[in-house]
């Protein structure tokens, strides 16, 4: 067994020793061979580790599980890759606070905000509510720790392979309006989303969770940049530039699962796997992406046929994938998508409509601000049945600004928001 082992761990070594040559030696012209590859990295956007905290040992756990995790980011930097952000999730918060009074509750949660800033990580405390049978007064909990503290982000899943869960649906709508009205400039809503269909252990936040014994890990790109080269240099041959881009991404995590697999051999954690949706943030634009496949602006014609592209590529990437595994468009969150939204070239009913082929949902969505609960409820429950129909994850991060109307430009002033012009509902 010890020589298997040994064997094992010299195979993932060599393996990745190899990856990462091909990687730095990519823009050199002989390190390509028939189409050109993608000649930058994308950004590294979340090592996520996930794990089941103890109420009086959780500093400690935070500390053994950080040690993993940069560990993986420390074979990510020796390969020139920039890392954006290590993160933990904790099982979900009604399980993580179990006992405690509210006031106990939100102090200890409190601790925990206050130590991810100390020790320079994003925190995740998962579904507030898990199904229609669990205790509301959980999600008017996280609704308090959403509109007090700035880091602590969490979800609740409102449909899953038992079907639509109405009730959380309901309590998703309560929670986002009280946070838009309760939290600094509206803003707290940005750390919750409702997710449809999506499993465990999903890089990404604020839909990232997990219900299991902890000890994993997995990892997500910021990989908008890799679609943006690649749709800069193809034609309109569809087919051959969603095999050219899924060859770009592959590259890439491939290097996060031989990485992943080196440091869980040498922990002892589980890597889980890669989402290689093709994160966007700032200039590092999906939408400008999709405008360099369309020749036209975001939302109009063809924008549907890019994004099915960019998904079948992400799925022909021959890795353990996890997450979303489709195409995140975050309204507020991709400089030139906040630009469209605000020119009226796109609107709900369109990223519904782009979320048949791909897996977008309703990402950072501003609203106005006196929209209501039954509202609110109606736009949660069409994105849960979307995905319940088709069996695919989606979700819904809905941003209203309390106090704003139709017409009205968001003040938001988180450095990852872009503001925009908000619209009437559809």
């Amino acid at each position: 067994m010890l020589r298997r082992s040994l064997i094992n761990v010299v195979s993932v070594c060599v393996l990745t020793a190899v990856v990462i040559a091909a990687v730095k030696g990519a823009q050199s012209p002989e390190a390509q061979t028939g189409r050109a590859l993608s000649s930058s990295k994308p950004k590294v956007r979340a090592i996520t580790g996930f794990v089941r905290l103890d109420q009086l040992r959780y500093r400690e756990q935070i500390a053994a599980a950080l040690s993993v995790l940069r560990k993986v980011k420390v074979e990510f930097e020796a390969a020139g890759y920039e890392v954006e952000s290590v993160r933990i999730t904790t099982q979900p918060v009604g399980e993580l606070v179990k006992g405690m009074s509210n006031s106990d509750a939100l102090g200890f949660l409190k601790k925990l905000d206050d130590l991810s800033v100390a020790e320079n990580f994003l925190p995740n405390v998962g579904p507030a509510m898990l199904r229609d049978s669990d205790d509301p007064k959980v999600m008017r909990l996280f609704a308090e720790v959403l509109s007090k503290l700035p880091n602590i982000e969490g979800s609740a899943i409102v449909a899953a392979d038992d079907g639509l869960h109405w009730k959380v649906i309901r309590e998703s709508a309560v929670l986002v309006r009280y946070v838009a009205e309760n939290s600094a400039h509206s803003q707290g809503n940005f750390n919750f989303t409702a997710t449809a269909m999506l499993q465990p252990y999903a890089p990404f936040f604020p839909g990232s969770y997990h219900t299991g014994a902890g000890e994993r890990f997995a990892i997500g790109f910021e990989g908008a940049s890799v679609v943006q080269e690649v749709f800069a240099r193809t034609g309109g041959d569809r087919e051959a530039t969603s095999r050219e881009l899924a060859s770009a991404l592959t590259r890439h995590a491939q290097l996060a699962e031989l990485i992943g697999n080196r440091v869980a051999l040498a922990t002892g954690w589980k890597y889980m796997g890669v989402d290689p949706t093709p994160a966007p943030l700032g200039d590092v634009s999906i939408a400008d992406a999709v405008e360099r496949y369309t020749r036209g602006k975001f939302g109009s014609s063809g924008t549907m046929t890019a994004a099915m592209v960019i998904t079948s590529a992400v799925k022909a990437v021959p890795v353990t994938q996890v997450g979303y595994s489709g195409l995140m468009v975050p309204v507020l969150e991709d400089k030139l998508l906040a630009q469209r939204w605000a020119e009226g070239r796109y609107n709900i009913d369109s990223l519904l409509a782009y979320s048949a082929v791909c897996g977008t949902g309703l990402d950072t969505v501003p609203l106005p601000g006196d929209i209501t609960e039954e509202q609110l409820a109606r736009i949660f429950g069409d994105m849960a049945t979307l995905a319940w129909k088709w069996r695919k994850p989606l979700s819904a991060r809905l941003l209203p600004v309390y106090g704003k109307r139709p017409g009205e430009r968001t003040e938001f002033s988180d450095p990852y928001l872009f503001n925009t012009i908000l619209h009437p509902l559809p």
